[in-house]
């Protein structure tokens, strides 16, 4: 969305200075200008207004309530700037290290694992951000990104990190109430949970299927879920059948949250990869670190 009636900057700024310390001297000061500019600069911000925000009947710099108004305005939206921009600049010091992933290996895989890495490495300040549907993994803003390609992207160093396997799973619960699973086909008779809306690469009910050179079928009923997270969560609760991915799943498992109803795996061409953008970057040391960690060879010297 274009926004619209967008004010002159500088004498925005220079409105504000003026107006916070009701001093055109004290605002040129701040601002390195002298106090004719700061004037100009009001004067041509009261022109594109179409309205008065000084009191020019006296030799104090007051407000006319026009300006007392926009005043209010313009400082709570510089904070906003301010807190926003403090946030952004507060993740580029040399400690800090940005790792970009979806929200599925985020909360399943990445996240139950990061108290290991803060252990080990105290000074390191991680950064997590979830970006799902990626088109351009170059555009991402991080150090290193963790995704399921099928295809290596262009452009960017790629190192396989681990291949994948997919089979169904459900909960003790669930399987007690279908028994007599076991071929692919038997699970027609079950609720199939399906991730809506999934990442590009990732496999779908009826890729499973085609895949392990089954027939296709129908289940009895579906739900849609549009998070790999909640669709695990309602597998978990007894309300059907998922697609579970080994590296994500394999905890719940060994819990005894979620069991393997039927043994069909397939094994993925695809793979988790580790993505870097070509070039040096400033805080190489610690990216290295979390590099090495996230490969399974974690060290402490570089």
């Amino acid at each position: 969305m274009k926004i619209q009636s967008m004010p002159p900057f500088k004498a925005v700024l220079a409105f504000e200075a003026t107006a916070r310390h009701a001093s055109f001297t004290r605002a040129a000061s701040e601002l390195n200008v002298t106090q004719g500019a700061v004037s100009r600069q009001i004067h041509q911000l009261e022109l594109f207004l179409g309205a008065t925000l000084l009191d020019r009947t006296t030799r104090a710099v007051s407000l006319t309530l026009t300006g007392e108004r926009y005043f209010e305005a313009v400082q709570h939206a510089l904070r906003e700037l301010g807190q926003a921009t403090g946030h952004i600049k507060h993740w580029q010091g040399k400690q800090q290290v940005t790792i970009a992933t979806s929200t599925a290996l985020a909360s399943l895989w990445l996240l139950p694992q990061i108290a290991k890495f803060n252990s080990r490495y105290e000074e390191i300040e991680l950064r997590i951000v979830a970006h799902d549907h990626v088109k351009d993994y170059r555009n991402i803003n991080c150090d290193l990104a963790i995704y399921y390609c099928k295809t290596p992207p262009l452009g960017m160093k790629v190192t396989p990190i681990c291949s994948e396997e997919i089979f169904a799973v459900c909960s003790p619960s669930y399987l007690e109430r279908h028994e007599g699973l076991k071929l692919p086909e038997d699970l027609a008779a079950c609720t199939w949970l399906c991730l809506e809306d999934s990442e590009k690469d990732w496999v779908s009910w009826d890729d499973w299927f085609l895949k392990l050179g089954s027939r296709q079928i129908r289940p009895k009923q579906k739900i849609n879920i549009n998070s790999y997270a909640m669709l695990i969560q309602a597998a978990i609760g007894g309300q059907g059948i998922a697609l579970g991915w080994r590296n994500l799943v394999d905890p719940y498992i060994e819990s005894g949250a979620l069991v393997q109803p039927i043994t069909a795996t397939l094994q993925t061409e695809a793979k988790f990869c580790l993505l870097e953008k070509l070039g040096s970057t400033e805080n190489r040391k610690y990216i290295n670190r979390l590099r090495s960690w996230l490969l399974g060879n974690p060290v402490e010297n570089f």
